[in-house]
């Protein structure tokens, strides 16, 4: 779950990271009352959830109140990367003598924390890890015993040589990391980590992951969700309990089974197609998932071609021909769809189809050729 910008620099705010004070506006006006409360030159950003808002015109520098008033006029409302702009954060500009990066992420490889700090801050991290990697500092961090003092102390002096500042970043991280644990993130990071002229270290911008999993233990977390600023169709897909990505082809994938779905994926990829989609309905689907999934990967004007590809074990074939069916009946689908049912219940689920002049296939490889076929001539 993504959070706003507001919204992480509430978090930081609360743990302590010095932060400038800000507030958040969904009106112009709303943006210059809060300009004029924090002295006239502010920055205004627009909260989405998409990256590269300042090359898209969604941060832009107000130097007095009226600016402000013009600068949200112009972003609210906005698109970014195909979401809405719906509200902006106000905060007060600042003066910046030296930007650094700090990040922590969940690396599944060493299954522990991992800070990555870097004086080049600023700009985008992966473009600094692509041409100047050696600027990065990368320390795992074991769970058992946290981030101790002298490993913060030493990631403080690859950003800093002033003794404070190292001091007053290493804070920040001890801080940045309760941050990251107490509120199950998988990414938590601060870019810039900015120092002013009077020698101040101060967190500018704010960006943090959480965990979805982590929503069971604490539900309060997902009242900070918002909807709005995602991809509409992975918002129904989660509202349904189906697992759903959304990709750039024009195949659509109904799949049951993370496993199998990742194969299909590949398989068509192999067969010379795009998948549309990641769709996992589960190993237990009812018809309402098979129904929901249908028109969920409909709403995709590039899908050309739809497979149902179903291993029966947990998941009954015939729960999915009967929600195949019905969701025809309730909406007409304008694509072709071809069928795999395999496994348990398999010849109930073809009797099923076949009422209604539906075919299912039984080799994967074969209903994989034929819907990557059907969709190359539709395109």
């Amino acid at each position: 779950m993504n959070l706003h910008e507001y919204q992480a620099r509430a978090l930081l705010k609360t743990a302590g990271i010095p932060m400038l004070d800000g507030d958040v506006a969904s009106t112009p006006t709303e943006a210059e009352a809060i300009a004029r409360r924090l002295g006239g030159k502010v920055v205004i950003k627009a909260q989405v959830h998409a990256g590269g808002r300042g090359k898209a015109g969604g941060v832009k520098l107000a130097r007095n109140t009226a600016e402000a008033l013009d600068h949200a006029t112009q972003i609210l409302g906005m698109q970014i990367k195909g979401l809405t702009v719906n509200k902006v954060l106000v905060v007060p500009a600042a003066d910046i003598a030296t930007e650094s990066y700090l990040g922590l992420v969940m690396d599944r490889e060493s299954q522990a924390p991992v800070f990555m700090v870097s004086s080049a801050g600023g700009v985008d991290i992966e473009e600094v890890a692509a041409k100047t990697p050696e600027k990065i500092v990368r320390l795992a961090v074991d769970p058992t015993y946290g981030l101790l003092p002298h490993q913060a102390l030493t990631l403080g002096f690859s950003l800093y040589r002033d003794f404070n500042q190292v001091k007053a970043a290493a804070r920040i991280m001890e801080q940045l990391y309760g941050v990251f644990t107490g509120n199950g993130c998988s990414l938590a990071e601060i870019n810039p980590l900015v120092t002013t002229p009077a020698g101040q270290v101060l967190a500018l911008d704010a960006k943090i992951v959480i965990d979805d999993n982590e929503l069971f233990w604490r539900p309060e977390l997902g009242l900070m969700r918002d909807d709005s600023a995602e991809e509409p169709s992975e918002a129904a897909a989660r509202r349904a309990n189906l697992s759903f990505i959304k990709l750039e082809g024009n195949v659509g994938c109904v799949v049951n089974g993370a496993g199998l779905a990742m194969a299909t994926m590949d398989l068509v990829k192999y067969y010379g197609g795009e998948p549309a989609n990641f769709l996992d309905i589960g190993g237990s689907s009812s018809p309402e998932k098979v129904i929901n999934a249908l028109k969920i990967i409909t709403t995709d004007p590039r899908v050309r071609a739809i497979l149902f590809n179903i291993f029966g074990g947990i998941t009954r074939t015939d729960d999915v021909a009967n929600g195949i069916v019905e969701a025809t009946r309730q909406f007409k689908v304008k694509v072709p769809i071809v069928i795999r049912l395999t496994g348990t219940n398999e010849s109930e689920a073809i009797r099923i189809l076949e009422k209604v002049g539906m075919t299912a296939l039984s080799d994967m490889d074969e209903a994989v050729q034929r819907v990557v076929q059907l969709a190359r001539k539709a395109a």
